[in-house]
């Protein structure tokens, strides 16, 4: 079966990249997939495969059952919106709208997954059960994707028992993957900031109360309390990468100073406590000074942890599909995914697909816009989540 499945992803190898290239030219925004949904609807369509539109905005579940009767169910995901990045490379295949860029490879996961259910549907007769096929919309902006198709039902009729999904990888070449069981990636939670005083001329600081300048404080107070406050052993990140303030100039202190950031951690708890002392050290800090303070935290996606048990068993199958050498441990992430949610509900390995190459655009991180990826990575993908499927059917 290794054999026959290492084949069928070969066949389709020229498809995949095919398919990938065309949603590059055509990619959407996040909660605005309709045509790339229409898109995936009308190839499930070609191959056979019942499916389900609608789902959870503009989300596709199918559902491809086994030829040997009941058994368990698996479910695969695929995400498929875009960022709002203006492409700057000049291939081939460049997105043809303005302003908007596959930079997270979203393209290759869907691609992919295309190939990977034409696999499967080829294949089920050697298998019992059934692989319900997510292809998910609106990964990259909260509420997220994947908390939408949950509330929508996917997980339900049938209920996967467990789910897999990937993602592209640049620092690993292609034809290699990563694992991380347990503790994988940060939540993601975004803090909207707004410090308020008396505005004034710059030369008279004792007639305001400088919003400026309590900024400031509040900055450096909250980073202090997370350093302070949170158990060294808990990965924690605040950044704050936006500070805007309106009408301040050289010689005028504004009344309003506004600031943007995030806090990412790996444990749920300590995120709760976070959350309520930087609301009370932010009111604290701008009350002893004078002015008034209020933070907005808008609540992302939570930690994602993959199943220990699932995870090595992939593991251990993706070594003997691809080679022991192919095969790595990654470290813990502090980037966020809101295939978190799936694992909340049920078993999930996420894992990482090599995209890297010798051209120095395979390179280039995710989310900027000279992303692309070794195409190379597309055989890879499509062989190892094909039989990873198979072998968590019928092993």
């Amino acid at each position: 079966m290794k054999t026959l499945i290492q084949s069928l992803a070969e066949d389709l190898f020229e498809k995949t990249r095919e398919t990938r290239r065309y949603l590059h030219r055509h990619p959407e925004l996040s909660y605005e997939e309709k045509e790339t949904s229409a898109y995936i609807a009308s190839r499930l369509k070609e191959i056979g495969i019942p499916h389900q539109t609608g789902v959870g905005g503009h989300g596709l579940v199918g559902l491809i059952e086994g030829g040997k009767g009941s058994g368990r169910v698996l479910a695969l995901r695929a995400d498929m919106d875009a960022l709002p990045i203006e492409e700057a490379a000049t291939h081939a295949y460049c997105s043809e709208r303005p302003g908007v860029m596959h930079a997270c490879g979203h393209d290759v996961h869907t691609a992919i997954l295309l190939s990977v259910s034409e696999l499967l549907w080829k294949i089920r007769d050697s298998f019992a059960g059934a692989v319900k096929l997510i292809f998910q919309p609106a990964e990259e902006k909260m509420p997220g994707g994947a908390s939408l198709m949950i509330a929508d039902g996917v997980l339900q009729n049938p209920a996967p028992e467990a789910i897999l999904g990937e993602h592209v990888h640049p620092e690993l070449d292609a034809g290699m993957v990563g694992f991380r069981p347990g503790m994988f990636m940060a939540s993601a939670d975004e803090l909207y900031l707004s410090v308020r005083g008396k505005g004034g001329h710059a030369a008279m600081p004792h007639t305001l109360v400088d919003t400026v300048y309590l900024a400031s404080q509040i900055i450096n107070g909250m980073q202090q309390l997370v350093s302070r406050r949170a158990n060294p052993i808990i990965p924690t990140v605040l950044s704050f990468g936006k500070i805007r303030s309106e009408g301040g100039a050289t010689n005028v202190i504004p009344d309003e100073v506004r600031i943007e950031g995030t806090l990412r951690t790996m444990d749920n708890a300590w995120r709760e406590e976070a959350h309520a002392l930087l609301h009370e050290l932010c009111r604290d800090i701008a009350k002893a000074f004078g002015g008034s303070c209020e933070l907005k935290i808008v609540k992302g996606y939570p930690p994602l942890v993959n199943d220990e048990k699932l995870t090595r068993f992939c593991m251990e199958q993706s070594k003997r599909f691809l080679g022991e050498d192919k095969v790595v441990e990654l470290p813990m992430r502090m980037g966020a995914e809101d295939f978190a949610y799936y694992a909340q509900e049920l078993p999930a390995c996420f894992y990482r697909l090599g995209t890297g190459g010798p051209d120095e655009r395979f390179r280039s991180p995710l989310h900027t816009s000279t992303f692309d990826v070794n195409e190379q990575c597309l055989l890879t993908g499509v062989g190892l989540m094909g039989w990873l499927g198979f072998c968590k059917l019928t092993v």
